[in-house]
């Protein structure tokens, strides 16, 4: 067994469009399925996991995601419910009479990519965001209409990046799914702690040798390695939503010295945290409406 099946039903063999609205029905297990997958999260924020990817997300993210790509939301630590419009490709949609024509091509070449998953710029996201809500209320050849044309758009969409370096493939076994979904939850509510490679591993009842191993060959990274990037998410969270010094968010993310969070922030968003607190501004303020904006 694979990581945590979720079955997708839908009346139509080509794809489904859902209105998501609570957190129960957006937050699911580390889990996978055949459907490709569009999420456009319209309200709340939390952590996002697709592969061996860990982001925050926020208001306004679109991710494109592969057949098969364990991926999980968690939105835990938030009491603004989340809301998002999901689109479910099903595997009939990529019949090859006809995503083999020359007409499908630049389409086809996205739906290949998914399989690394694919973070899609804000900006873009927005452009696109009434032809999501559009979807939920046209009927069925319409909706089929509106998707080629979303799809059409994405596919020439320069402003996007993979959110996994390479093809995310994961064989797990019942235990071996769990066992991750709990150091998931482990991660999340104890980063501001010590956590020890003992603690851990005994957590999921392995030996540490044999832990470093499983999570390595599962998430094609370390285990500290995973960690210090979660927790430098935590720091961008912070930077993004509070006023605190660079100093306080350091110790608020479980890091224990200035240097080292230095340095980890530098591997894993390639700036400092200042500059990234500024870049954010920036964007935040290029986005106001207008009659903000003016009213400076």
């Amino acid at each position: 067994m694979k990581p945590h099946y979720k079955p997708i039903p839908s009346e139509s063999k080509l794809f489904k469009v859902e209105f998501q609205e609570t957190i129960k029905e957006f937050y699911y297990p580390w889990h996978y399925h055949p459907e490709l997958e569009l999420a456009y999260v319209l309200s709340g924020q939390g952590v996002r996991y697709v592969g061996n990817s860990i982001e925050n997300f926020y208001q306004d993210d679109l991710v494109l995601l592969g057949s098969n790509l364990p991926h999980t939301w968690n939105t835990a630590e938030q009491e603004q419910p989340v809301t998002a419009i999901v689109i479910y490709l099903k595997e009939e949609f990529l019949d090859k009479t006809w995503m083999q024509s020359i007409e499908f091509e630049a389409i086809r070449r996205l739906l290949t990519n998914m399989s690394k998953g694919i973070k899609v710029d804000n900006a873009v996201a927005l452009q696109l965001k009434q032809k999501f809500f559009e979807l939920l209320k046209a009927n069925s050849f319409e909706k089929l209409m509106i998707l080629l044309g979303i799809l059409q758009d994405l596919a020439y969409n320069n402003a996007s990046r993979y959110l996994c370096e390479q093809e995310f493939i994961c064989d797990l076994n019942y235990t071996d799914k769990a066992r991750i979904n709990e150091v998931y939850d482990y991660i999340q509510s104890n980063y501001c702690k010590p956590v020890t490679l003992a603690g851990i591993a005994s957590k999921v009842n392995m030996s540490e040798e044999y832990f470093c191993r499983f999570f390595s060959n599962t998430m094609k990274k370390p285990f500290f390695e995973f960690l210090n990037e979660y927790k430098i998410n935590r720091a961008c969270k912070l930077l993004i939503e509070t006023d605190k010094q660079v100093s306080e968010v350091c110790y608020s993310s479980g890091f224990e010295s200035i240097p080292f969070f230095y340095r980890q922030f530098k591997k894993f968003k390639n700036c400092q945290p200042k500059s990234y607190r500024m870049n954010y501004q920036k964007v935040s303020e290029l986005n106001l409406p207008e009659e903000l904006t003016n009213g400076r």
